[in-house]
């Protein structure tokens, strides 16, 4: 378990977590629902997700307090989804949640990983800014970005 502050610790999601997963997902995206009509189900397929990609939680005082998705393709991989409840965003939940998901791509020897935001969801383009992520392209309503490792 990675520590991200005295209460919060991030872990490899296992089945059993997909219920919570699925909520803290769907809570997290709420507000973003209300304004982006073709935001896809972003809960959709967690099991999938836990069996063949690496998953992570993040917990607070045993609450599930964020999740994220990384996917591999040989020497790439692809953060397909980052969720952090809204109880619990503004503690460096997100940011821990990207230094796993960093962390595990270099473990298996991979030097970029991408993923995809909304164009109507400029926070997430200035969080992955900040923490060294390049935009590459924006197509229709998707920024994509990337971050070599």
């Amino acid at each position: 378990m990675n520590k991200t502050s005295a209460n919060t610790a991030i872990r490899k999601a296992e089945m059993q977590d997909a219920a919570a997963l699925k909520t803290c997902i769907e809570r997290a995206y709420a507000p973003v629902r209300l304004k982006l009509s073709d935001l896809p189900d972003v809960s959709a397929g967690i099991e999938e997700d836990i069996a063949g990609n690496e998953v992570f939680i993040a917990e607070t005082d045993g609450c599930t307090a964020g999740c994220a998705i990384l996917s591999f393709d040989g020497s790439r991989a692809h953060l397909s989804n980052i969720a952090v409840d809204p109880d619990f965003k503004g503690q460096g939940i997100g940011t821990a949640l990207i230094g796993a998901v960093e962390a595990a791509a270099r473990a298996k020897e991979v030097l970029v990983i991408h993923l995809a935001t909304h164009v109507s969801m400029p926070e997430n383009v200035a969080l992955y800014s900040r923490l060294g992520w390049l935009e590459t392209q924006r197509t229709g309503n998707k920024v994509l970005m990337e971050k070599s490792l």
